[in-house]
């Protein structure tokens, strides 16, 4: 859905004004109006040398756009991350293009500027300032590596940046600025490059060949996609956002690439997503083997057995891009933060957590993996039935939950139901794949788990599950009980859990979470409906037959993705605007799966009209 939005100086961007460009290894946000306030090199959870974002532009960024006010359009080129802006003026047109190349073992920003028709005034601002807007670097002119060819580099401590261009922007007070026409026919490049400080200066890209191999790769990559139900392009467009979010050369799946994106603005739920939580990423491969991208597991599986090499008992639920353990949370004060939304912190807290729902997420990936003809190695399942057997010595144990509860432990119904869901894996891995395991105390312990759940995790008064033992709340997490096969959707347990959801948890038409009222997770301050939980409440509409329902739900969450098809972490209805870490791939990935699940239902329940697509 193009955007037409008359551009407008703001004291800060709506999140969903940004578009992403990537190389699989880091990202960059762009604005609506071309400027870069985010990026983080060389690698996803590097510090910032964009962060204006998170502050002003006096904390960095890499403004390209119109000087006047301009009518604004852009969209992806394809199935790609290349990205084609169009501003029109009342005195012309041009278009910009922006990619960072993809799998060349660079860390670069490319960006071009075309006249289309008339004559447009230009305006490039470059703020360059490392260390999450902190540092500000020496900038000075170099010779490039052509006789006639100028660079600016700007050097702070380990990182270099390297600026080139068909203009140079002229130095001011840390600031660079250049103002220039571009009529019709004209083309300007512009780059900037990452480089360790102590390397030399490298050599300049191709654009032309940079663009084309960019496209090349992505629509080679989304030529294996599966799906063919409705909302085809916005599916599409969330697998790719995966795709982006996969290390290329780690082969870890990061949340999101931002950190402190508020879930509510001014607020204190700001949180660094720039991580690898192990079961948003076995929910992101679920999606994409549901959409035929079986050879997505083995990058993963090879990160994972590299991450939780060791002892299965100091298995953490998130590690850094390359396995890293160390994420250690602390609070950026020279940052005001987004919309004045503090503290802004980088690393995360909830790393040493302890949240027993998560080896069932793994499980239940490489499960699916297998099913699907993936071969299972030798030490990846030895590392799945050592976690497995560590799980039976501590599984009912209390924990911080899905959510990452920073308030008491709690027995919570969904962490107990996924206890059930790793055992009942582990044993189809044995009975169904041959692999060595204890089945028999696994087989016991499942049924001990489910008996306790049904027993304690239900509220036979209300018939519905609950949050936890303790309490008579619900969560959206609860609705997961009939996607992973613990109860069938037809359950009357199952359905009066769907109706009480619906009840207590319906804000605006969307779910949130859970109830922040009743104090469970120990912070001050709401949330909005958080987006991964209505994609739930979709799949879960279609395991339980109300089909209509679980269309008209769908509909509707496939209108809030931006211009270019990008979901943050949860959506203010009330401000109709997206809030929290954006683009995530929780968002994206519930969003595969709730298509999958209707348009499957819908095929078992000759849903479809005859003019539909099955």
């Amino acid at each position: 859905m193009p955007a037409d939005t008359t551009l407008s100086e703001a004291n800060h961007t709506p999140i969903e004004d940004y578009a992403i460009i990537g190389d699989t290894e880091t990202a960059a946000l762009i604005s609506l109006r071309g400027s870069v306030d985010w990026l983080c090199l060389p690698r996803f959870d590097s510090s910032s040398c964009f962060t204006a974002l998170l502050g002003t532009p006096d904390h960095g960024r890499w403004l390209l756009g119109p000087s006047d006010e301009a009518t604004t359009t852009r969209s992806y080129r394809g199935n790609s991350f290349v990205l084609e802006t169009i501003h029109e003026t009342p005195t012309g047109k041009v278009r910009v293009t922006d990619l960072m190349p993809v799998s060349d073992g660079r860390a670069d920003v490319l960006r071009r500027v075309e006249g289309l028709e008339g004559t447009v005034a230009m305006e490039q601002e470059l703020i360059v300032r490392f260390g999450y807007g902190k540092v500000k670097p020496w900038v000075s002119h170099h010779p490039g590596h052509s006789e006639d060819e100028e660079v600016l580099v700007a050097i702070a401590g380990p990182d270099m940046l390297i600026f080139r261009g068909d203009r140079l922007p002229v130095g001011d007070e840390g600031r660079h600025r250049d103002r220039f026409e571009v009529k019709a026919g004209e083309r300007y490049d512009f780059s900037v490059t990452w480089v360790p400080s102590y390397k030399p200066i490298p050599v300049p890209l191709d654009t032309d060949r940079r663009v084309a191999a960019s496209l090349d790769r992505w629509e080679n990559w989304m030529s294996h996609c599966t799906y063919n139900g409705p909302h085809a392009e916005v599916v599409k467009r969330s697998l790719l956002v995966l795709d982006l979010l996969t290390d290329s050369r780690r082969g870890g799946i990061v949340a999101a690439p931002t950190t402190s994106l508020p879930e509510h603005i001014g607020g204190e739920r700001n949180w660094d997503y720039r991580y690898c939580w192990l079961r948003d990423a076995s929910l992101g491969l679920e999606s994409l083997l549901r959409a035929g991208y079986i050879e997505a597991t083995l990058k993963w599986r090879e990160w994972l057995v590299r991450a939780l090499a060791g002892d299965p008992e100091d298995m953490q639920i998130m590690y850094t891009i390359d396995g890293g353990r160390e994420l250690a949370e602390r609070e950026l004060d020279h940052l005001p933060g987004y919309a004045n939304s503090r503290p802004v912190r980088v690393g995360n807290g909830a790393f040493d957590q302890k949240q027993t729902d998560v080896l069932g997420e793994v499980m239940i990936a490489f499960e699916s993996a297998r099913d699907l003809g993936g071969q299972e190695s030798q030490q990846s399942w030895a590392i799945q039935a050592a976690l497995v057997n560590r799980l039976a010595d501590h599984w009912d144990e209390p924990d911080n939950g899905l959510w990452e509860i920073r308030g008491p432990l709690q027995h919570f119904t969904h962490s107990h139901v996924m206890v059930w869901a790793a055992f009942d894996r582990a044993i189809q891995a044995v009975e169904e794949h041959d692999l060595p395991g204890d089945v028999e105390r696994w087989r016991e312990i499942r049924d001990l788990v489910r008996e306790e759940v049904l027993a304690k995790g239900f509220n036979t008064d209300k018939n519905t599950f609950t949050q936890h033992y303790n309490t008579d709340e619900v969560d959206a997490s609860l609705l997961l009980i009939p996607l992973i096969g613990f109860l069938p959707g037809d359950d009357p347990r199952v359905i009066g859990t769907v109706r009480a959801i619906e009840n207590d948890l319906m804000r605006g038409g969307f779910l949130l979470r859970y109830r922040t009222q009743s104090g469970v997770d120990g912070l001050a301050g709401d949330e909005h409906p958080f987006l991964a939980c209505s994609f739930w409440l979709v799949s879960a509409y279609a395991k339980i037959g109300e089909l209509d329902k679980a269309c008209e739900l769908f509909d509707r969450l496939c209108d809030l993705p931006n211009d270019v098809g990008l979901l943050a972490e949860e959506y203010d209805p009330e401000e109709m605007r997206q809030v929290g870490n954006f683009p995530q791939a929780f968002s994206h990935l519930t969003l595969i799966g709730a298509a999958y699940d209707l348009h499957e239902a819908r095929i078992a329940s000759n849903d479809y009209p005859d003019e539909e697509i099955a």
